[in-house]
Formats: structure tokens, C-alpha cells, sequence
């Protein structure tokens, strides 16, 4: 556990080393921003527009007017930045030559593999807590639900971390950064619009792809249901992304 440790603080140390983290996260919090303002004043708007023939402004519901359309925007923008997060986890490595000394190390390659997952992880949920400030904002002017807040954050979270363990896949298997994140975003692509693919389907390869679908399995969080099955698919989902991975750098532990 401890090597786990220490690697995942180099990996996440790494990022702050460079701009790469600071910009990263200043990008997110401006988007998140931009989409709480957007989505604020259309929720203001509207509850001023019903209160016209109301008597006075009506009260509406905030996690399903506001907080829902929120968070599935910021599911997209994580389809976007988690790619390039983790294209450098072993992309750089094996561009800088250290790949060989991490692998002759004492360390096995599950130790290296979680080290690096829960590296990016933690920078990753460095993002969602940046968002925070604004759930205080809600709460401090309106009365929304912390049900549904939480379970929406946690629906973030898996997918997040379903995303990470594609990209160190992907990055496993490549030596430029460029790659490995057009690669991983092209991936993640396929998995999210499998739901659009089978509406034209028949039934039972449809509801095969609908259950393989990443968005599919998000939109119950959102909602502030929070089922096994949808936990089973994400967990299951990062334990085979990550199996994967293992298999990778394996073969590349044998190849040197």
C-alpha cells in the first residue's frame, strides 16, 4: 500500500510540476462556471415568466431544472479533458526512457498501475471540488436537495475514473501523448453514443449496446437514484480497463 501511495503522489506531484494541472483546472472551473451562470439565469428567468401569471415568482424544482442539465454538461467536458490527462502517464515515460527503470524497480505492476489511477484520480477530484463553491452558492440562495447533489457528483466520479482507466490503457500502449489522448477520447466516444446506435437496432442488440452505453448508466445519478447495477457497471468497468492495462505493461515488461 504504501508504494501505491508514493507513486500516486509523484503522479499527481507531476502535474502540478508542470502547467498541465493549473490549466486544466482553471479551464474546468470557467466552463462549470459559465454553465452555472447559463443555467441559473434560465432558471430565474423562468420562474419570473410562470410568476406572470402566478401572482409572483413560483418556486421550481433546482436538481431537475438546474443541477441535472449541469452536471450531464460537465459529464461531456470530462469527455474531453480526461483523455489528455491521462495520455502522459505512460506515454512520457517511455518517451523520456524512465518506463525501464519503473519496471525494474521492486515495484510489481499492479502497484504501478493503481499508483498512476489513483494519481490522475486525485486530480480529478481536485476538479469536482473546485465546483463546490457553487453547490454552497445554491444552497445559500435556494433550497435544492442534497440527495440528488451527491449521487450526481458520485455518478461524476465513476465515470470520471471509468475514463482514467481507459486512458492508461490507451497510454500503455503508445509512446506519443498526441495519440494516446485521440485515441482514449475516440474510445470513450464509441461508448457514449452506443445508446444513439441502438435505438436503430433490434431489441436484444439494443439493450446490449444500452447497458455497454457510458451515458446511460449516468443519467440515474443525476436523478439521485442510485442502483447496484449502475455502481456494478462503472466498478466492473475500471477493474477491466485496468486489467487491461496490466496486460500491457506486462508485455512491455517482457519486451524490455
Amino acid at each position: 500500500m504504501r508504494n501505491i501511495v508514493a507513486i500516486a503522489d509523484k503522479e499527481l506531484r507531476s502535474y502540478f510540476v508542470s502547467p498541465i494541472a493549473y490549466v486544466v483546472i482553471g479551464l474546468f472551473a470557467l466552463l462549470f462556471g459559465w454553465f452555472f451562470v447559463a443555467s441559473l439565469s434560465v432558471m430565474v428567468r423562468f420562474s419570473m415568466q410562470a410568476g406572470m401569471f402566478g401572482g409572483g415568482p413560483q418556486s421550481i424544482n433546482i436538481n431537475e431544472f438546474m443541477l441535472r442539465p449541469m452536471l450531464a454538461n460537465t459529464a461531456i467536458v470530462l469527455l474531453f479533458f480526461l483523455p489528455f490527462l491521462t495520455a502522459r502517464a505512460y506515454a512520457e515515460e517511455k518517451k523520456s526512457g524512465t518506463i525501464e527503470l519503473l519496471l525494474t524497480s521492486p515495484l510489481s505492476d499492479l502497484e504501478i498501475i493503481l499508483g498512476k489511477f489513483l494519481g490522475v484520480l486525485a486530480l480529478f477530484v481536485l476538479m469536482l471540488a473546485v465546483t463546490a463553491l457553487h453547490m454552497v452558492i445554491l444552497f445559500w440562495y435556494g433550497e435544492p436537495e442534497l440527495g440528488p447533489m451527491l449521487s450526481g457528483y458520485l455518478g461524476l466520479l465513476l465515470m470520471g475514473a471509468s475514463f482514467i482507466s481507459v486512458g492508461l490503457l490507451v497510454s500503455s500502449a503508445t509512446r506519443n501523448q498526441i495519440v494516446a489522448g485521440v485515441v482514449t477520447f475516440a474510445v470513450l466516444l464509441l461508448f457514449w453514443v452506443l445508446t444513439w446506435l441502438a435505438d436503430s437496432l433490434g431489441p436484444t442488440t439494443g439493450a446490449i449496446l444500452s447497458y455497454l452505453s457510458l451515458l446511460e448508466h449516468f443519467d440515474d445519478f443525476s436523478k439521485g437514484v442510485i442502483d447496484t447495477k449502475h455502481v456494478a457497471y462503472y466498478v466492473s468497468f475500471i477493474a477491466f480497463g485496468l486489467f487491461l492495462t496490466a496486460k500491457a505493461v506486462d508485455t512491455e515488461r517482457w519486451r524490455g
